[in-house]
């Protein structure tokens, strides 16, 4: 089994050779901000969708800006309840090296699907998306019973963690690592909100089951949540040994006037 050296919240990634491969990017939209449903406080149950980017090296800023312009322009799309998507602003993980993330969230799973087939969003993807990325991963979840805002407040701070079990593990030691990942809320005074669980798109995952976003009131407090690691060390020693790979990113959530990167 391989061992894990944690010095971020939840578990620090494990250093690896990568081995990015590009796969056809079907459910993502992202913007920069949608405050559709601001003042509204989260309902019982929502779906949480992430996606990463590896935006190539020799990219032009003008197409990156360009790609955030057009995917901006799906945020009127009825099934959106949040959509934020920006620059990663610290990537822990040598394994990829993703350069750009979006954070979105939906009522329901069917929301997600009908979202993602829409011709709008499918030709920002193919026009905008796919030909200036070398590697995308996506990640989604179901939220259950979480408290607080749907929308993230702007210059929030996230930390999201992806998680790859050991080949060969069960039901059983699944639920471990949700127990413990689940057990490290309790720990964090500052923590805004938590939501985490069982990914449910496994072909765009990269063998990542299971995720999480811890969602801070600023950059500020999940700095001052990194130089106290041993508030999750309990969590991480219950689980070390079943953890194959885990991902580490750190995003702040931009102001609503943020139109370009």
């Amino acid at each position: 089994m391989l061992g894990l050296k944690v010095r971020t919240l939840f578990f620090s990634p494990l250093s690896s050779s990568p081995k990015p491969h590009l796969k056809p990017y079907s459910l993502s939209s992202p913007s920069n901000f949608c405050i559709r449903m601001s003042s509204s406080s989260a309902s019982s149950q929502i779906i949480e969708h992430v996606v990463l980017f590896k935006v190539k090296d020799e990219t032009e800023p003008a197409k990156v800006a360009g790609m955030m312009s057009g995917l901006n322009g799906l945020t009127s799309l009825d099934q959106v309840l949040h959509l934020s998507a920006g620059p990663i602003h610290r990537n822990r993980s040598s394994m990829f090296k993703f350069t750009h993330m979006l954070h979105s969230r939906y009522s329901s799973k069917e929301d997600l699907s009908v979202y993602s087939g829409h011709p709008s969003h499918m030709s920002v993807v193919k026009e905008l998306v796919l030909p200036i990325c070398e590697d995308v991963m996506a990640v989604d979840w179901v939220a259950d019973n979480i408290s607080g805002p749907v929308v993230p407040r702007p210059g929030s701070a996230m930390r999201l963690t992806f998680m790859r079990l050991n080949e060969g593990l069960g039901d059983e030691e699944k639920e471990k690592v949700l127990g413990a990942v689940g057990e490290i809320k309790d720990c964090l005074g500052s923590l805004d909100q938590m939501t985490y669980g069982e990914n449910f798109s496994p072909a765009r995952a990269k063998g990542f089951s299971i995720a999480s976003i811890a969602i801070f009131p600023g950059l500020n407090e999940l700095e001052a949540l990194d130089s106290n690691p041993e508030v999750v060390q309990l969590q991480k020693d219950k689980v070390r040994d079943l953890l194959d790979r885990v991902i580490v990113l750190d995003y702040v959530v931009p102001p609503p006037q943020s139109a370009s990167l």
